[in-house]
């Protein structure tokens, strides 16, 4: 059976990385963007050279109608899905929490949950056995701010991502015994076009929450580890499921936030 990837956010950054390495191992994938047309035919360019095949197309996922328009178009032009990287994600401007517009708080949360949201129901009404599908896997993109708050940074990003790992929570517990696997990934500083304007310019050092690492990673240089997530698995009994952060990957169907 083919492996057909649905990948949001899909031009720039982890979803561009994660696009190519999902190529390059075989999936068909669909090129999820927004607003960077260029760079999703750039990413789409790459996947085709390499003798992937692949389509591109516009969605804001945070709209129901687009996002069933991009499965629509996934089914007809590259067949069946059988995986979702739910990776679109904004966050607004760097900021105290009280400085920040709640126009501002209301986008993050449409795309980051109500997208996410959205976008992984579709793709379950189109993989679980449930409904007729033939199983595959929802890998969630969140971020460590999850864990950490990002006090002083975006807290309301941070917030919406949280809501990810609960979302990916339950959805490991409920579709596991319909097939689907449900991982969420917490990436920590990855440079992207999101991440650049406040990356320390050595790769080293202390963020404004206190944390201090060896150095920010690149997509490119993570993007392995994550897609592993993507690889189908036998389905398993519901007793070998596994709903909880870092579970051991003994279970088939186990839901883990990488960091």
């Amino acid at each position: 059976m083919e492996q057909v990837t649905v990948v949001t956010g899909g031009s720039r950054g982890i979803g561009a990385a994660v696009a190519v390495r999902l190529g390059a191992a075989g999936h068909r994938v669909a090129v999820g963007y927004e607003r960077s047309k260029d760079a999703a035919e750039d990413v789409a360019r790459q996947i085709r050279e390499a003798g992937g095949r692949c389509l591109v197309h516009q969605v804001d996922t945070s709209d129901e109608q687009q996002v069933d328009a991009l499965f629509d178009a996934v089914r007809d032009g590259l067949g069946p899905v059988t995986g979702l990287v739910n990776n679109a994600g904004v966050t607004g401007p760097l900021g105290r929490f009280a400085e920040t517009p709640v126009d501002v708080m209301r986008r993050v949360v449409d795309v980051n949950v109500m997208g996410a949201l959205i976008c992984a129901r579709r793709a379950v009404l189109e993989m679980s056995t449930r409904y007729g599908g033939a199983g595959g896997a929802i890998v969630n993109i969140s971020s460590g701010g999850a864990t950490l708050g990002s006090p002083g940074e975006y807290v309301h990003y941070a917030a919406s991502k949280a809501a990810v790992d609960t979302m990916t929570l339950g959805l490991s517990k409920e579709l596991g015994p319909d097939g689907v696997r449900v991982n969420s990934v917490q990436p920590g500083m990855i440079v992207t076009d999101i991440t650049r304007p406040w990356a320390t310019p050595s790769g080293r050092g202390a963020t404004r929450t206190g944390s201090r690492c060896a150095g920010p990673g690149s997509p490119r240089r993570s993007r392995t580890r994550w897609c592993g997530c993507c690889r189908p698995r036998r389905r398993t009994p519901p007793a070998r499921c596994s709903g909880c952060p870092a579970a051991s990957d003994r279970g088939s169907f186990a839901s883990r936030v990488l960091t």
